[in-house]
């Protein structure tokens, strides 16, 4: 199947697509791929919408306005793959997977009881995107997942496992993103998978408030200052970080824990640097939960650009640490490349998710597709 697989994470920076070729096991090519950044207004309405989805009801004026303008950008960047791949004398591709952006969720918690429904809720119109693009649109990835007391997060591991089919192994691919999540991969096959804990978002947040930048570009705010000992050990009792996989996180789920902590007190330098330390404490405690030791770790997202987290990476890892392009991967296509490979197993009823990467009680089929099958 030829696919244009998007992505947009909870950085909220902008839109990933990316043409693929696959069965949904394997990737037989990879082609052209774009990232369209979010224009400001988007970008900070977005935003506003995570901190106001608990409250909003799916015809609020508001949402429905981002909801409108995220799935404009979308079509815009599967387009513009579209006519790349045409020019490269690539096949036409006749399914696009939309993943949309996630505004809140909230799988089952490790205390919850049977009767207590998870949640996830991803904004997006499949229908409009695909009179925009005219491709069939394979969307909803998450819901069923969650709904079967999965966490609904990560996703990826699957097609993480179809790209890495001839690297060494054991492996572990960590991404980056405003949430960071980890996948494990064994010699013998063994695939484990949940998030790790905070990632850029909260230090793109704290760019935000500290020097009116999106970001921390360079690290440069982050190499510029000195991890706060006294926050990091109050960040470091968090109890996600000691909660046994499957786990997943909200964008937002750190916030309370970073007041209380007293990072606000921090100086801009100070508290970059302290988020960035607490991203790689994050990680490193990830790993412990893996059966034996990786041999490198690839990062993809954002993470991978920023030279203070990948300098905390590799203090706080035994094993190398390396972007994904050492592997031949476009770290930036990442993730809409694999949103590509989950829709040709939604195709073809192939499961998305199993007991080691989300909890789900068995391997579990999801996603819906709107439209024609390729």
């Amino acid at each position: 199947m030829r696919i244009i697989g998007t992505m947009s994470g909870t950085s909220l920076d902008g839109v990933d697509a990316a043409w693929v070729e696959t069965d949904g096991e394997r990737v037989g090519a990879l082609g052209p791929a774009v990232t369209l950044p979010y224009d400001p207004g988007l970008r900070r309405d977005l935003r506003r919408l995570l901190e106001l989805a608990p409250g909003l009801g799916p015809e609020d004026a508001f949402l429905r306005s981002c909801e409108a303008r995220l799935t404009a950008r979308h079509a815009d960047a599967i387009n513009r793959v579209a006519e790349e791949a045409a020019r490269a004398g690539l096949p036409a591709a006749s399914l696009a997977a939309f993943h949309g952006q996630t505004i809140l969720h909230r799988p089952r918690g490790p205390g919850d009881g049977p009767a207590v429904q998870g949640f996830t809720w991803q904004v997006g119109d499949a229908r409009a995107l695909a009179g925009q693009t005219g491709l069939g649109v394979a969307h909803d990835f998450r819901s069923a997942d969650v709904a079967a007391g999965g966490q609904g997060a990560p996703l990826v591991p699957i097609a993480h496992a179809a790209l890495a089919h001839a690297l060494p192994k054991p492996l572990a691919v960590l991404n980056l993103g405003g949430v960071g999540n980890v996948t494990f991969l064994g010699e013998d096959g063994a695939l484990l998978a949940f998030d790790t804990g905070p990632a850029n978002g909260p230090l793109d947040d704290w760019a935000r408030r500290s020097t009116g930048r999106d970001y921390d570009r360079d690290g440069n705010l982050a190499l510029a200052g000195q991890p706060d000992g006294a926050v990091l050990g109050r960040l470091m009792a968090h109890p996600f970080l000691a909660q046994p996989p499957p786990k997943s996180l909200d964008r937002l789920d750190f916030d309370r824990a970073l007041k209380e902590a007293g990072a606000q007190a921090l100086s801009p330098q100070d508290g970059a640097a302290t988020l960035v330390a607490f991203a790689a404490i994050c990680v490193a405690a990830a790993a412990r939960h893996f059966p034996e030791a990786p041999l490198q770790w690839l990062v993809a997202g954002g993470g991978r650009r920023n030279p203070a987290m990948m300098r905390a990476l590799a203090g706080a890892l035994d094993q190398p640490v390396r972007p994904v392009e050492v592997a031949g991967w476009n770290g930036d296509a990442l993730e809409a490349q694999c949103f590509a490979v989950l829709a040709a197993r939604t195709a073809r009823g192939l499961p998305l998710s199993f007991p080691e990467t989300t909890g789900a009680p068995a391997p579990m089929r999801g996603g819906r597709i709107l439209g024609g099958l390729p």
